[in-house]
């Protein structure tokens, strides 16, 4: 992993408090001070495998705890007796958590230190992981859930920010790692939570709760690191005045970009999309005649498109002066697994599958683009909170929506025809937000 991350990108803005030493290679942002301001090589390298073990291992813990429960779904609404309009509230959850709480996240890291509230959202995933099955009710589910999703939505804004800070160089390459380890929690989490259910006894509720010790190994990788703030902090002794700047830099009236404006709501619609394959996709091809496992899998395949594609769409994306051909491209491929779902959903999964997996990789490129779009670590704060907590709040009825006219019309006709409804803007947007500019540059500072 660290051999491909090597490369220099070359479209990337770098700040200058995440300058890389053309030495060694290094950010400064990795290098912690010791005595006298000279860090040991040893140091240096130990902390920069610690960061990049972090990004790993809590991108894969972002997705498992909906993927699933999309797995389990019908279980779960028999064991809780819900209807299709409530099950659609619950796949709606997620989005409406990652927008109420990933807001907080600027504010949580300039007091705390990102590596510090990434640890506590990690230990707050894991306690909902553990719990939400075994409280009993709907309520008490939803409430185990909300703590799980809390944690995951603060570290959806961190990562980028960690990235931008820890590797400034590096934006394409290690949102592209973090992006492909997200991708493959996500898939193995679908594929292996009914075969594991069944290992586990049967019953749904340690088939879920089982994902919370991944969660745990999670929380580790952070705990050497709370005391960090970030490349200020590393600045030494002499960088007083850069420490406070970095801690307390100048906000941007982010809200007068229309760049970000296309950035939230590009990112709001493949979430929408995203949120309805992982609740739904598997429901579907068992409404048409598929097994529960094989239903599972064939989500496995689509949200295991994303370990390939999403190291190698960010790379070439930091590469091109406009992303917008990128995201036709992806949003083609979305197209053509609706009408698949559509017109053959038994007999052609594995291609439905497939494309949706291709159609799904919109999530990593909106978030390089996030690093692309802000010259400064403090502008991808502001940015990343911004696209990601607007983002999902766009996000949230489609799932739900989906739910209501499943129910409601008997069949997935209409819920389809609303994802195909969602794509052609969501093309429209991401051309926007591609565009070769920066927030800084539309946005301005706040008084």
């Amino acid at each position: 992993m660290m051999v491909l991350m090597a490369g220099k990108e070359t479209r990337t803005p770098s700040s200058a408090p995440g300058r890389t030493s053309a030495a060694s290679g290094v950010p400064t942002a990795a290098r912690p001070a010791v005595s006298g301001g000279n860090p040991t090589t040893a140091t240096r390298a130990w902390a920069t495998r610690l960061v990049v073990v972090g990004i790993v291992l809590s991108a894969v813990n972002l997705r498992p705890a909906i993927t699933s429960l999309g797995a389990l779904l019908e279980e779960v609404r028999d064991g809780l007796g819900m209807s299709g309009s409530v099950a659609g509230l619950l796949t709606s959850v997620p989005p409406l958590c990652f927008a109420v709480f990933g807001v907080m996240a600027p504010r949580l890291a300039r007091r705390f230190g990102p590596a510090a509230v990434v640890c506590a959202a990690m230990a707050a995933v894991t306690a909902g992981l553990l719990i939400r099955p075994y409280v009993g009710g709907t309520a008490g589910f939803l409430a185990g859930s909300a703590l799980a999703l809390m944690g995951i939505a603060v570290s959806n804004v961190l990562m980028p920010v960690i990235v931008k800070r820890w590797f400034p160089d590096r934006v394409g390459s290690m949102t592209g790692l973090y992006s492909m380890a997200l991708a493959a929690g996500t898939s193995v989490a679908a594929a292996v939570t009914v075969p594991l259910t069944d290992a586990l006894g049967g019953g749904w509720q340690p088939g879920l709760a089982v994902w919370a010790g991944l969660a745990a190994a999670a929380v580790l990788p952070w705990v050497p690191l709370v005391r960090d703030r970030g490349p200020a902090q590393a600045a030494g002794a002499g960088s007083e005045a850069r420490a406070r700047a970095e801690r307390q830099p100048p906000a941007l009236r982010i809200t007068r970009s229309r760049t970000a404006w296309a950035l939230a709501v590009f990112f709001g619609l493949q979430a929408t999309a995203a949120y309805i394959t992982m609740g739904w996709m598997a429901q579907i091809f068992r409404d048409a005649g598929v097994s529960a496992s094989t239903a599972g899998l064939l989500l496995a395949v689509t949200m295991v498109m994303g370990v390939p594609l999403a190291f190698v769409i960010p790379r070439v994306a930091t590469r091109l002066p406009r992303q917008g051909p990128i995201v036709i491209a992806l949003g083609v491929c979305g197209l053509a697994g609706y009408a698949g779902l559509y017109l053959a959903p038994a007999s052609g999964a594995w291609a439905w599958a497939v494309l949706l997996g291709i159609s799904n990789c919109a999530f990593p490129l909106a978030l390089t683009m996030v690093g692309m779009r802000a010259r400064t670590a403090a502008g991808v704060v502001q940015l990343s909170a911004f696209a990601q907590s607007t983002g999902y709040l766009i996000s949230i009825p489609g799932p739900l929506l989906v739910g209501v006219l499943y129910q409601h019309s008997g069949g997935w006709g209409l819920p389809i025809a609303l994802m195909v409804g969602l794509m052609i803007p969501q093309m429209a947007v991401g051309v926007l937000a591609g565009r070769d500019r920066t927030v800084e540059d539309e946005a301005g500072t706040a008084p």
